[in-house]
């Protein structure tokens, strides 16, 4: 389950990393950021 996060919160990474550059995806993208990096913290948090 902790790397399904982990891999989760990458493609959403990348996923804003390109919404960011093509401005195509609006506010979406910077909530996905947000979830990604609760995900990362959370992951983190755990000591995995």
């Amino acid at each position: 389950m902790g790397s399904l996060l982990y891999i989760i919160a990458v493609l959403l990474i990348i996923g804003w990393a390109v919404g960011f550059i093509g401005y195509s995806a609006g506010g979406i993208i910077h909530v996905l950021l947000i979830i990604a990096i609760i995900a990362i913290l959370f992951r983190v948090i755990q000591g995995r």
